[in-house]
């Protein structure tokens, strides 16, 4: 019987794999790609979704409270509460990065208006928040994907790491956001 899952668990895991590898070159790539394209620029007769910033940049705090509850949840026993809420921080982010690339493909970019420590402290936060919400991809769907196949103790080695990665990238983009809006055209 022990086999049996182990093959099962392999098979789910390899069946993924190719997709995490893909997912994760591919959302990084596309997103750049697109944060160049600008639809009006292009002659595309389209309004800025100049409210999107502010919804989500919430989504983005709604993420960091998600994730922590999935925690709690987990800690105490509430597999199933964990699991639906890791699915919807999950769904969150998608979110997230959909308002993003469209804000990004219909508005002009804002320049950070800050000067002296403010805005080194703001491009610190700036870079390692974009940077480790490129390097958290993959340590999401692996961790996903180890829950999947009921891989717990893989799971939960890789969410030790992917979990403050996760949450440090939710928390900076609302602090991103919170710097940065008082810059945005009105």
């Amino acid at each position: 019987m022990e086999n049996i899952n182990s093959k099962l668990e392999n098979t789910i895991e390899q069946k993924y794999n190719k997709w995490i590898w893909i997912l994760s070159i591919a959302i990084p790539v596309v997103v750049a790609v697109l944060f160049g394209v600008n639809l009006r620029k292009l002659g595309y007769d389209v309004q800025p979704l100049s409210f999107l910033p502010p919804i989500y940049a919430a989504i983005n705090g709604v993420t960091a409270v998600v994730l922590v509850t999935a925690v709690w949840a987990i800690k105490n026993g509430k597999r199933k509460l964990h699991e639906n809420l890791m699915k919807f921080a999950i769904v969150l982010s998608v979110l997230f990065l959909g308002m993003y690339v469209a804000y990004h493909m219909t508005s002009d970019s804002t320049k950070f208006g800050g000067e002296g420590a403010i805005k080194y402290i703001y491009y610190l936060i700036l870079i390692t928040h974009i940077l480790l919400s490129i390097i958290i991809i993959p340590f999401v769907l692996i961790t996903y994907v180890k829950a999947l196949s009921q891989r717990f103790d893989k799971h939960r080695k890789i969410a030790r790491i992917a979990f403050p990665m996760w949450l440090y990238v939710a928390v900076t983009g609302v602090i991103v956001y919170l710097m940065i809006s008082p810059y945005y055209a009105n």
